[in-house]
């Protein structure tokens, strides 16, 4: 999986990893899909505009994850930059675990499709 970080608000080394450890492992929920090994994660952290200087800051991360056939998209808002990208990461993990139940369905229909055959 390619992990492809676009926009980011803090681009510190040390939350670039935070990013990359959080999502990486992503990787083995998707590995049955992954033919060629070009399976990419767009994913981009920032603040959202504050209004007239007043409130509390806010961050958008949002993630989108390409897949045979699907693309995925996760989009959360949180306080702080962190805690936005486990809700991202948490969403992004919900969507693969619908997509593997839509995708076994399916071939599970041409296996009893194809025995009805023979």
């Amino acid at each position: 999986m390619k992990l492809i970080i676009k926009k980011i608000t803090d681009s510190t080394p040390a939350f670039r990893t935070y990013v990359e450890e959080k999502l990486l492992p992503l990787a083995k929920l998707i590995k049955p899909f992954e033919k060629d090994g070009e399976m990419e994660v767009a994913i981009d952290v920032v603040r959202t505009s504050r209004h007239h200087g007043k409130g509390d800051e806010i961050f958008m991360a949002a993630a989108d994850m390409r897949l045979p056939k699907k693309i995925i998209r996760a989009e959360e808002y949180a306080e702080n930059m962190r805690l936005a990208v486990d809700r991202v990461r948490n969403a992004l993990k919900l969507e693969i675990e619908k997509y593997k139940t839509q995708f076994t369905e399916i071939d599970k229909k041409k296996l009893d499709k194809n025995n009805k055959e023979r």
